[in-house]
């Protein structure tokens, strides 16, 4: 198979020869086409976003499969969730070829076992309730294809994401998102253009679930997770934003709420108490707009 990320970009072939400046210039006029790329697989990547918010909804979980590069994006956006979304770490998981001591450093030959995959997963428990999302700049990674297979034995949904046409995850999946970024600046080096497509595209996934799920009020993270001071900081503005109240009576409705951004300003609106706003939520299925209406 002849891979467009395997290819020469006839753009950079004299890349070593050039001017830092021009060298960057060249790197980030590559770097520019990969928006225009991902805007054409956008009818594939709703699709998948409703078909994660759906099983999320239903009780099932976001996995992430992926080797190297593809593998790190992977965590990265499964991580970010928990104190964006106010999430259990368990509801988006990312693995990676290798185990966690891929993160840090490169595992050869861990990507080309498909069985790793599957028997990664049976650990994870996984279930025809979740979603399996294989990640893989070439479309063709074995560890991915294993672990999109065994999910497809269990029933659960499943997605590829590829840089390259006709992929081999593509034909797996039940939705393929196919985004051909072109050449590498560096001829296979698909931590730069394929690498930053897959982010965008991991981050369209999440963010996009998590807003279908009421986890975002207009474009504020009502559910951000208070675990430090910055957060703290963030919540004490959202709910000052969202009620009209001044910085003192914000923490005070913060502390009552057990740092529930959304209770809180259900009680300050609603005028009611914390475990009565609990129930309210609850029953809009924790969308907030649902309790409190629109600005």
């Amino acid at each position: 198979m002849n891979l467009t990320t395997e290819q020469d970009n006839p753009e950079s072939k004299n890349i070593d020869q050039m001017a830092t400046l021009d060298a960057l210039r060249l790197i980030n006029r590559e770097d520019a086409k990969v928006a225009a790329a991902v805007r054409e697989a956008l009818p594939q990547v709703a699709e998948a976003v409703d078909i994660i918010a759906e099983a999320v909804a239903n009780g099932g979980r976001l996995f992430y499969v992926g080797a190297g590069a593809s593998g790190r994006l992977g965590l990265l956006d499964a991580v970010e969730c928990v104190p964006t979304f106010s999430v259990s770490p368990d509801l988006v998981q990312g693995l990676i070829a290798g185990g966690s001591d891929a993160l840090t450093q490169s595992i050869e030959g861990a990507e080309d076992r498909p069985d790793d995959a599957r028997d990664d997963l049976k650990a994870r428990g996984l279930t025809r309730a979740d979603v399996v999302c294989g990640i893989a700049a070439s479309g063709r990674t074995p560890y991915v294809i294993g672990g999109l297979t065994y999910a497809k034995t269990l029933g659960a949904k499943t997605i590829a994401i590829a840089c390259n046409a006709r992929s081999s995850i593509g034909e797996i999946a039940d939705i393929s998102i196919c985004v051909v970024v072109g050449p590498e600046i560096l001829a296979g080096s698909t931590r730069m253009k394929a690498g930053a497509a897959q982010k965008m595209i991991l981050n369209m996934l999440s963010t996009g679930a998590m807003i279908r799920l009421g986890k975002v009020y207009g474009n504020l993270m009502v559910d951000v997770k208070v675990s430090n001071q910055k957060l703290a900081e963030r919540a004490c503005r959202l709910v000052m934003r969202l009620t009209g109240v001044k910085s003192e009576q914000a923490r005070a409705l913060l502390a009552g709420a057990n740092q529930d951004v959304k209770a809180a300003v259900v009680m300050a609106r609603l005028g009611v108490e914390y475990e009565k706003a609990r129930e309210l939520l609850a029953q809009a299925k924790g969308t907030l707009r649902e309790v409190i209406g629109g600005e």
